[in-house]
Protein backbone atom coordinates (compact mmCIF):
# COMPACT_ATOMS: atom_id res chain seq x y z
CA UNK A 1 0.00 0.00 0.00
CA UNK A 2 1.32 3.38 -0.60
CA UNK A 3 0.29 4.72 2.69
CA UNK A 4 2.39 2.11 4.21
CA UNK A 5 5.96 3.09 5.41
CA UNK A 6 9.03 2.30 3.09
CA UNK A 7 11.34 2.33 5.85
CA UNK A 8 12.19 -0.33 8.59
CA UNK A 9 12.14 2.79 11.28
CA UNK A 10 8.73 3.94 9.99
CA UNK A 11 6.79 0.79 9.78
CA UNK A 12 8.11 -0.21 13.44
CA UNK A 13 6.85 3.12 14.88
CA UNK A 14 3.56 2.46 12.89
CA UNK A 15 3.00 -0.96 14.55
CA UNK A 16 3.97 0.37 18.13
CA UNK A 17 1.78 3.63 17.72
CA UNK A 18 -1.48 1.58 16.62
CA UNK A 19 -1.05 -0.69 19.51
CA UNK A 20 -0.06 1.91 21.95
CA UNK A 21 -3.46 3.70 21.08
CA UNK A 22 -5.50 0.37 20.37
CA UNK A 23 -4.34 -0.31 24.13
CA UNK A 24 -5.34 2.91 25.49
CA UNK A 25 -8.86 2.79 23.67
CA UNK A 26 -8.99 -0.35 25.37
CA UNK A 27 -7.99 0.49 28.63
CA UNK A 28 -10.21 3.80 28.64
CA UNK A 29 -13.33 2.07 27.65
CA UNK A 30 -12.59 -0.47 30.58
CA UNK A 31 -11.95 2.18 33.27
CA UNK A 32 -15.04 4.02 31.97
CA UNK A 33 -17.51 0.68 32.03
CA UNK A 34 -16.27 -0.40 35.51
CA UNK A 35 -16.68 3.53 36.86
CA UNK A 36 -20.15 3.25 35.21
CA UNK A 37 -21.22 0.05 36.85
CA UNK A 38 -19.38 1.54 40.52
CA UNK A 39 -21.68 4.67 39.96
CA UNK A 40 -24.98 2.43 38.96
CA UNK A 41 -24.63 0.55 42.05
CA UNK A 42 -23.94 3.86 44.49
CA UNK A 43 -26.78 5.28 42.53
CA UNK A 44 -29.07 2.46 43.62
CA UNK A 45 -27.33 2.26 47.13
CA UNK A 46 -28.00 5.66 47.81
CA UNK A 47 -31.93 5.37 47.08
CA UNK A 48 -32.43 1.97 49.06
CA UNK A 49 -30.60 4.37 51.93
CA UNK A 50 -32.97 6.94 51.22
CA UNK A 51 -36.26 4.60 50.96
CA UNK A 52 -35.13 2.93 54.53
CA UNK A 53 -34.49 6.06 56.32
CA UNK A 54 -37.85 7.91 54.95
CA UNK A 55 -39.72 4.47 56.47
CA UNK A 56 -38.07 4.99 59.67
CA UNK A 57 -38.79 8.66 60.23
CA UNK A 58 -42.94 7.72 58.95
CA UNK A 59 -42.73 4.70 62.02
CA UNK A 60 -41.60 6.94 64.56
CA UNK A 61 -44.18 9.53 64.37
CA UNK A 62 -48.16 9.66 64.48
CA UNK A 63 -50.50 8.62 61.87
CA UNK A 64 -51.40 12.72 61.40
CA UNK A 65 -47.89 13.34 60.77
CA UNK A 66 -47.32 10.96 58.20
CA UNK A 67 -48.79 12.92 55.55
CA UNK A 68 -47.05 15.93 56.25
CA UNK A 69 -43.86 13.87 56.14
CA UNK A 70 -44.65 12.11 52.68
CA UNK A 71 -45.63 15.47 50.71
CA UNK A 72 -42.22 17.02 52.15
CA UNK A 73 -40.49 14.16 50.08
CA UNK A 74 -42.93 13.24 47.37
CA UNK A 75 -41.15 14.13 44.44
CA UNK A 76 -39.47 12.86 41.56
CA UNK A 77 -37.61 10.59 41.29
CA UNK A 78 -38.71 9.16 44.59
CA UNK A 79 -42.75 9.31 44.79
CA UNK A 80 -44.42 8.29 48.23
CA UNK A 81 -47.86 6.70 49.03
CA UNK A 82 -50.11 5.86 52.29
CA UNK A 83 -52.64 4.56 50.50
CA UNK A 84 -51.55 2.07 47.63
CA UNK A 85 -52.82 -1.72 48.87
CA UNK A 86 -50.58 -4.41 49.56
CA UNK A 87 -50.94 -5.89 45.35
CA UNK A 88 -47.64 -5.20 44.08
CA UNK A 89 -46.79 -7.14 41.19
CA UNK A 90 -43.48 -9.15 41.84
CA UNK A 91 -43.22 -10.55 38.42
CA UNK A 92 -39.78 -8.06 37.11
CA UNK A 93 -37.88 -8.21 33.73
CA UNK A 94 -35.39 -11.18 33.75
CA UNK A 95 -32.50 -8.76 33.30
CA UNK A 96 -33.85 -6.82 36.72
CA UNK A 97 -34.23 -9.60 38.89
CA UNK A 98 -30.38 -9.45 39.73
CA UNK A 99 -30.48 -5.91 40.48
CA UNK A 100 -33.65 -6.47 42.37
CA UNK A 101 -32.38 -8.86 44.46
CA UNK A 102 -29.25 -6.25 45.43
CA UNK A 103 -31.50 -3.92 46.16
CA UNK A 104 -33.80 -5.57 48.45
CA UNK A 105 -30.63 -6.98 50.51
CA UNK A 106 -29.32 -3.90 50.98
CA UNK A 107 -32.45 -2.42 51.84
CA UNK A 108 -33.71 -5.24 54.49
CA UNK A 109 -30.26 -4.09 56.13
CA UNK A 110 -30.87 -0.83 56.14
CA UNK A 111 -34.40 -0.99 57.54
CA UNK A 112 -32.93 -3.09 60.56
CA UNK A 113 -35.24 -4.55 63.27
CA UNK A 114 -39.35 -3.82 63.17
CA UNK A 115 -39.77 -2.38 59.79
CA UNK A 116 -40.55 -5.03 57.02
CA UNK A 117 -39.79 -5.05 53.29
CA UNK A 118 -42.82 -6.39 52.20
CA UNK A 119 -42.31 -6.71 48.23
CA UNK A 120 -39.84 -5.23 45.71
CA UNK A 121 -40.50 -5.17 42.05
CA UNK A 122 -37.90 -4.03 39.31
CA UNK A 123 -38.73 -3.26 35.57
CA UNK A 124 -36.18 -1.82 32.95
CA UNK A 125 -37.40 1.70 31.97
CA UNK A 126 -38.03 2.73 27.97
CA UNK A 127 -35.51 5.25 26.54
CA UNK A 128 -38.52 7.58 26.32
CA UNK A 129 -40.65 7.21 30.03
CA UNK A 130 -44.57 6.42 28.47
CA UNK A 131 -45.39 3.29 28.32
CA UNK A 132 -46.12 2.20 32.52
CA UNK A 133 -43.90 -0.05 33.76
CA UNK A 134 -45.23 -3.20 35.03
CA UNK A 135 -46.35 -3.21 38.80
CA UNK A 136 -47.18 0.57 38.37
CA UNK A 137 -50.71 1.22 38.19
CA UNK A 138 -52.94 4.34 36.69
CA UNK A 139 -53.10 7.17 38.97
CA UNK A 140 -50.11 6.72 40.98
CA UNK A 141 -48.14 9.20 42.73
CA UNK A 142 -45.59 9.04 39.99
CA UNK A 143 -48.08 9.98 37.36
CA UNK A 144 -49.27 12.40 39.57
CA UNK A 145 -45.60 14.48 39.87
CA UNK A 146 -45.22 15.36 36.26
CA UNK A 147 -43.58 12.63 35.24
CA UNK A 148 -46.66 11.44 32.41
CA UNK A 149 -45.40 10.94 29.04
CA UNK A 150 -43.04 12.78 27.37
CA UNK A 151 -42.34 14.77 30.78
CA UNK A 152 -38.66 12.64 31.75
CA UNK A 153 -35.69 13.51 29.24
CA UNK A 154 -34.43 10.14 27.21
CA UNK A 155 -33.39 7.63 29.88
CA UNK A 156 -30.34 5.36 30.14
CA UNK A 157 -30.83 2.08 28.51
CA UNK A 158 -29.51 0.77 32.27
CA UNK A 159 -32.50 2.81 34.17
CA UNK A 160 -34.69 0.83 36.30
CA UNK A 161 -38.26 1.48 38.07
CA UNK A 162 -37.72 -0.13 41.69
CA UNK A 163 -41.78 -0.46 43.19
CA UNK A 164 -40.93 -0.56 47.19
CA UNK A 165 -43.71 -1.67 49.77
CA UNK A 166 -42.77 -1.40 53.74
CA UNK A 167 -44.46 -2.44 56.55
CA UNK A 168 -44.55 0.40 59.55
CA UNK A 169 -44.87 -0.98 63.32
CA UNK A 170 -48.50 -0.64 63.07
CA UNK A 171 -49.36 -2.16 59.77
CA UNK A 172 -49.61 0.72 57.97
CA UNK A 173 -47.78 0.10 54.08
CA UNK A 174 -45.91 2.77 52.62
CA UNK A 175 -45.46 2.86 48.88
CA UNK A 176 -42.00 3.87 46.92
CA UNK A 177 -41.90 4.63 43.27
CA UNK A 178 -38.71 5.34 42.61
CA UNK A 179 -36.29 5.61 39.14
CA UNK A 180 -32.83 4.63 39.51
CA UNK A 181 -30.54 5.59 36.71
CA UNK A 182 -27.05 5.69 36.32
CA UNK A 183 -25.07 8.89 36.85
CA UNK A 184 -22.74 10.36 34.00
CA UNK A 185 -19.52 8.65 33.30
CA UNK A 186 -17.68 11.04 31.83
CA UNK A 187 -13.75 10.32 31.99
CA UNK A 188 -12.30 12.44 35.19
CA UNK A 189 -9.64 14.84 34.43
CA UNK A 190 -6.74 13.09 36.43
CA UNK A 191 -7.43 9.87 34.58
CA UNK A 192 -6.83 11.36 31.32
CA UNK A 193 -3.88 13.15 31.99
CA UNK A 194 -2.42 10.02 33.49
CA UNK A 195 -3.55 8.19 30.09
CA UNK A 196 -2.20 10.87 27.97
CA UNK A 197 1.70 11.01 29.73
CA UNK A 198 1.79 7.58 29.62
CA UNK A 199 1.32 7.46 26.15
CA UNK A 200 3.60 10.32 25.30
CA UNK A 201 5.98 8.35 27.30
CA UNK A 202 5.59 4.89 25.88
CA UNK A 203 5.52 6.46 22.16
CA UNK A 204 9.04 8.44 23.56
CA UNK A 205 10.81 5.66 24.71
CA UNK A 206 9.46 3.40 21.61
CA UNK A 207 10.85 5.89 19.31
CA UNK A 208 14.27 5.91 20.81
CA UNK A 209 14.53 2.27 20.83
CA UNK A 210 12.82 2.22 17.52
CA UNK A 211 15.73 4.94 16.17
CA UNK A 212 18.30 2.45 18.21
CA UNK A 213 17.36 -0.72 16.54
CA UNK A 214 17.41 0.54 13.05
CA UNK A 215 20.10 3.32 13.14
CA UNK A 216 23.23 0.78 12.20
CA UNK A 217 20.69 -0.64 9.47
CA UNK A 218 20.89 2.81 8.07
CA UNK A 219 24.35 2.89 8.68
CA UNK A 220 25.15 -0.15 6.90
CA UNK A 221 22.95 1.51 3.89
CA UNK A 222 24.59 4.32 3.77
CA UNK A 223 27.86 2.96 3.56
CA UNK A 224 26.59 0.19 0.66
CA UNK A 225 25.58 2.88 -1.27
CA UNK A 226 29.18 4.71 -0.58
CA UNK A 227 31.15 2.09 -1.11
CA UNK A 228 30.87 1.87 -5.39
CA UNK A 229 31.73 5.56 -5.23
CA UNK A 230 34.48 4.75 -2.98
CA UNK A 231 36.03 1.61 -2.63
CA UNK A 232 38.94 3.09 0.20
CA UNK A 233 36.19 4.61 2.72
CA UNK A 234 36.73 4.28 6.06
CA UNK A 235 35.41 1.35 8.20
CA UNK A 236 31.76 1.13 9.22
CA UNK A 237 31.85 1.62 13.08
CA UNK A 238 31.68 -1.95 14.26
CA UNK A 239 29.38 -0.91 17.60
CA UNK A 240 26.14 -1.43 18.88
CA UNK A 241 23.72 -4.39 19.32
CA UNK A 242 25.91 -7.88 18.32
CA UNK A 243 23.71 -8.48 15.07
CA UNK A 244 24.57 -5.02 14.11
CA UNK A 245 28.34 -5.52 15.18
CA UNK A 246 28.34 -8.80 13.11
CA UNK A 247 27.15 -7.05 9.82
CA UNK A 248 29.41 -4.02 10.38
CA UNK A 249 32.22 -6.61 10.72
CA UNK A 250 31.33 -8.75 7.92
CA UNK A 251 30.76 -5.28 6.16
CA UNK A 252 34.27 -4.24 6.47
CA UNK A 253 35.86 -7.86 5.79
CA UNK A 254 33.92 -7.87 2.26
CA UNK A 255 35.25 -4.55 1.67
CA UNK A 256 38.77 -5.22 2.48
CA UNK A 257 38.84 -8.05 0.48
CA UNK A 258 36.92 -5.82 -2.74
CA UNK A 259 39.77 -3.61 -2.23
CA UNK A 260 42.83 -6.25 -2.08
CA UNK A 261 41.02 -8.06 -5.17
CA UNK A 262 40.96 -4.95 -7.11
CA UNK A 263 44.41 -3.76 -6.18
CA UNK A 264 45.84 -7.06 -7.31
CA UNK A 265 44.09 -6.52 -10.53
CA UNK A 266 45.26 -3.22 -11.15
CA UNK A 267 48.93 -4.26 -10.34
CA UNK A 268 48.49 -6.78 -12.71
CA UNK A 269 47.27 -5.19 -15.70
CA UNK A 270 49.53 -2.30 -14.61
CA UNK A 271 52.28 -4.65 -15.36
CA UNK A 272 50.79 -6.35 -18.45
CA UNK A 273 50.34 -2.66 -19.70
CA UNK A 274 54.17 -2.15 -19.09
CA UNK A 275 55.28 -5.30 -20.71
CA UNK A 276 53.25 -4.93 -23.73
CA UNK A 277 54.43 -1.63 -24.46
CA UNK A 278 57.72 -2.82 -25.03
CA UNK A 279 57.22 -5.07 -27.91
CA UNK A 280 55.04 -2.68 -29.19
CA UNK A 281 57.66 0.17 -29.38
CA UNK A 282 60.41 -2.37 -30.66
CA UNK A 283 57.88 -3.01 -33.11
CA UNK A 284 56.93 0.57 -34.11
CA UNK A 285 61.06 0.86 -34.45
CA UNK A 286 61.29 -1.91 -37.06
CA UNK A 287 58.00 -0.99 -38.96
CA UNK A 288 59.89 2.54 -39.53
CA UNK A 289 62.84 0.24 -41.04
CA UNK A 290 60.42 -0.76 -44.17
CA UNK A 291 60.96 0.65 -47.14
CA UNK A 292 57.46 0.16 -48.73
CA UNK A 293 55.69 3.10 -47.06
CA UNK A 294 52.29 2.31 -47.61
CA UNK A 295 52.99 -0.95 -45.42
CA UNK A 296 54.68 0.74 -42.74
CA UNK A 297 51.90 3.31 -42.56
CA UNK A 298 49.69 0.19 -42.43
CA UNK A 299 51.90 -1.16 -39.52
CA UNK A 300 52.01 2.07 -37.50
CA UNK A 301 48.46 2.34 -37.69
CA UNK A 302 48.06 -1.09 -36.17
CA UNK A 303 50.62 -0.67 -33.38
CA UNK A 304 48.93 2.59 -32.60
CA UNK A 305 45.90 0.83 -32.22
CA UNK A 306 47.10 -1.44 -30.19
CA UNK A 307 49.04 0.89 -27.80
CA UNK A 308 45.54 3.20 -27.72
CA UNK A 309 43.71 0.20 -26.84
CA UNK A 310 45.91 -1.39 -23.90
CA UNK A 311 45.78 1.88 -22.55
CA UNK A 312 42.16 2.54 -22.61
CA UNK A 313 41.70 -1.12 -20.88
CA UNK A 314 44.00 -0.45 -18.23
CA UNK A 315 41.15 3.02 -17.50
CA UNK A 316 38.26 0.97 -18.08
CA UNK A 317 39.73 -1.99 -15.30
CA UNK A 318 40.66 0.13 -12.61
CA UNK A 319 38.92 2.95 -10.92
CA UNK A 320 39.66 6.29 -13.36
CA UNK A 321 39.35 8.98 -11.05
CA UNK A 322 41.81 6.73 -8.05
CA UNK A 323 44.05 8.93 -6.72
CA UNK A 324 41.99 12.18 -7.67
CA UNK A 325 40.58 14.13 -4.54
CA UNK A 326 37.25 15.87 -4.57
CA UNK A 327 37.02 19.83 -4.90
CA UNK A 328 35.00 22.41 -5.77
CA UNK A 329 34.84 23.01 -9.10
CA UNK A 330 33.56 25.80 -11.42
CA UNK A 331 31.15 22.96 -14.13
CA UNK A 332 30.26 25.34 -16.19
CA UNK A 333 34.29 26.47 -16.95
CA UNK A 334 34.98 22.79 -17.77
CA UNK A 335 32.22 22.74 -20.28
CA UNK A 336 33.94 25.77 -21.77
CA UNK A 337 37.11 24.73 -21.95
CA UNK A 338 36.29 21.70 -23.31
CA UNK A 339 34.58 23.30 -25.92
CA UNK A 340 37.28 25.70 -26.78
CA UNK A 341 39.41 22.62 -27.09
CA UNK A 342 37.33 21.23 -29.56
CA UNK A 343 36.70 23.88 -31.51
CA UNK A 344 40.86 24.67 -32.13
CA UNK A 345 40.47 20.88 -33.45
CA UNK A 346 38.26 22.04 -35.79
CA UNK A 347 35.31 20.35 -34.90
CA UNK A 348 32.08 22.23 -33.94
CA UNK A 349 30.73 21.81 -30.18
CA UNK A 350 28.21 24.13 -28.48
CA UNK A 351 27.09 24.74 -24.68
CA UNK A 352 23.64 25.47 -23.78
CA UNK A 353 22.46 26.24 -20.41
CA UNK A 354 23.99 27.24 -17.38
CA UNK A 355 25.51 25.64 -13.81
CA UNK A 356 25.82 28.73 -11.47
CA UNK A 357 26.67 27.12 -8.44
CA UNK A 358 29.93 24.60 -7.29
CA UNK A 359 29.85 21.32 -7.72
CA UNK A 360 31.75 18.83 -5.77
CA UNK A 361 33.43 16.66 -7.66
CA UNK A 362 36.95 15.23 -9.16
CA UNK A 363 38.03 17.62 -12.06
CA UNK A 364 40.17 15.11 -14.09
CA UNK A 365 38.02 12.82 -14.03
CA UNK A 366 35.16 14.21 -14.98
CA UNK A 367 36.68 16.29 -18.14
CA UNK A 368 37.66 12.58 -19.26
CA UNK A 369 34.12 11.59 -18.99
CA UNK A 370 32.94 14.13 -21.08
CA UNK A 371 35.61 13.87 -23.34
CA UNK A 372 35.00 10.44 -23.92
CA UNK A 373 30.96 11.21 -24.63
CA UNK A 374 32.43 14.31 -27.08
CA UNK A 375 34.48 12.03 -28.93
CA UNK A 376 31.40 9.75 -29.72
CA UNK A 377 29.41 12.43 -30.44
CA UNK A 378 31.68 13.92 -33.09
CA UNK A 379 33.02 10.75 -34.37
CA UNK A 380 29.56 9.61 -35.50
CA UNK A 381 27.29 12.74 -35.30
CA UNK A 382 29.72 15.18 -36.69
CA UNK A 383 28.50 18.30 -34.16
CA UNK A 384 28.12 17.82 -30.27
CA UNK A 385 26.14 19.92 -28.08
CA UNK A 386 26.60 20.13 -24.37
CA UNK A 387 23.31 21.10 -22.90
CA UNK A 388 23.77 21.81 -19.26
CA UNK A 389 20.74 21.99 -16.63
CA UNK A 390 21.23 22.54 -12.43
CA UNK A 391 18.62 21.35 -9.99
CA UNK A 392 18.63 21.50 -6.33
CA UNK A 393 20.31 18.23 -5.42
CA UNK A 394 22.13 17.38 -8.75
CA UNK A 395 23.35 18.38 -12.14
CA UNK A 396 22.56 16.83 -15.59
CA UNK A 397 25.05 17.45 -18.48
CA UNK A 398 23.33 16.09 -22.00
CA UNK A 399 25.81 15.27 -24.69
CA UNK A 400 23.64 15.68 -28.06
CA UNK A 401 24.76 14.74 -31.77
CA UNK A 402 23.14 14.26 -35.27
CA UNK A 403 24.61 10.50 -35.80
CA UNK A 404 21.95 7.95 -36.46
CA UNK A 405 21.73 6.81 -33.37
CA UNK A 406 21.52 3.13 -32.06
CA UNK A 407 18.50 0.54 -31.21
CA UNK A 408 16.87 0.96 -28.07
CA UNK A 409 17.65 -2.72 -27.22
CA UNK A 410 21.64 -1.74 -27.18
CA UNK A 411 21.71 0.67 -24.88
CA UNK A 412 22.49 -0.95 -22.13
CA UNK A 413 25.30 -3.46 -24.25
CA UNK A 414 26.32 -0.68 -25.57
CA UNK A 415 28.56 -0.27 -22.25
CA UNK A 416 29.83 -3.38 -22.12
CA UNK A 417 33.84 -3.54 -23.22
CA UNK A 418 34.88 -3.27 -26.75
CA UNK A 419 31.37 -3.55 -27.88
CA UNK A 420 29.99 -1.43 -30.94
CA UNK A 421 26.85 -0.68 -32.37
CA UNK A 422 27.89 -1.82 -35.80
CA UNK A 423 24.67 -1.91 -37.55
CA UNK A 424 24.74 1.84 -37.19
CA UNK A 425 27.92 2.99 -37.04
CA UNK A 426 31.06 2.08 -38.96
CA UNK A 427 34.26 0.58 -37.21
CA UNK A 428 36.14 3.03 -39.97
CA UNK A 429 35.89 5.97 -38.15
CA UNK A 430 38.03 4.26 -34.76
CA UNK A 431 37.78 4.05 -31.48
CA UNK A 432 38.21 0.77 -29.51
CA UNK A 433 34.31 0.62 -27.75
CA UNK A 434 35.84 1.36 -24.28
CA UNK A 435 34.81 5.14 -23.88
CA UNK A 436 31.47 5.07 -22.75
CA UNK A 437 32.63 1.77 -20.08
CA UNK A 438 34.79 4.34 -18.70
CA UNK A 439 32.33 7.34 -18.95
CA UNK A 440 30.01 5.32 -16.58
CA UNK A 441 31.95 4.27 -14.73
CA UNK A 442 33.51 7.46 -13.55
CA UNK A 443 29.91 8.78 -13.69
CA UNK A 444 28.98 6.28 -10.61
CA UNK A 445 32.44 6.79 -8.57
CA UNK A 446 30.50 10.19 -8.07
CA UNK A 447 27.31 8.44 -7.34
CA UNK A 448 25.65 9.40 -10.00
CA UNK A 449 25.10 7.37 -13.75
CA UNK A 450 24.91 7.86 -17.22
CA UNK A 451 22.46 6.65 -19.73
CA UNK A 452 21.76 6.88 -23.65
CA UNK A 453 18.32 7.46 -25.60
CA UNK A 454 17.18 8.37 -29.64
CA UNK A 455 16.82 12.06 -30.12
CA UNK A 456 13.04 12.36 -31.56
CA UNK A 457 14.78 14.22 -34.55
CA UNK A 458 17.09 11.98 -35.17
CA UNK A 459 20.42 11.61 -33.38
CA UNK A 460 21.89 10.24 -30.03
CA UNK A 461 21.75 11.60 -26.19
CA UNK A 462 23.71 10.79 -23.70
CA UNK A 463 22.55 11.75 -19.83
CA UNK A 464 24.49 12.21 -17.51
CA UNK A 465 23.70 12.84 -13.73
CA UNK A 466 25.33 13.59 -10.95
CA UNK A 467 23.90 14.23 -7.35
CA UNK A 468 25.20 17.16 -5.35
CA UNK A 469 27.03 16.30 -2.28
CA UNK A 470 25.81 16.74 1.00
Amino acid sequence: MRLLPRGLFGRLVLILLCGLVLAQLVSVYLNLSERDQLLYRASGMQMAQRVADISKLLDSVSPGDRRRIVAAFDAPPLAISLDRPLRVDKRDAPEADIRRSVFATVLRFALGEGLRLEAVSAARVPERYGPRPPGIAPGTPMMQHGMRAGALPAMHPESLFFVVQVALRDGTVVTFDSLVAPQAAEMPLRLGLTLLVLLATVVTLSLVAVRWVTGPLSALASAAEKLGEDIHRPPLPETGPTEARRAARAFNTMQQRLSRFIADRTRILTAMSHDLKTPITRMRLRAEMLEDHALRAKFAQDLQDMESMVTQTLDFMRDASAGETVRRMDFMALLESLQTDYQDMGNRVEVEGRIAQPFSGRPLALRRCLTNLLDNAIRYGKRATLRAEEAADQVTIRVLDQGPGIPEEEFEHAFEPFVRGESSRSRETGGTGLGLGIARNIARAHGGDLVLQNRPGGGLEAILTLPRSA
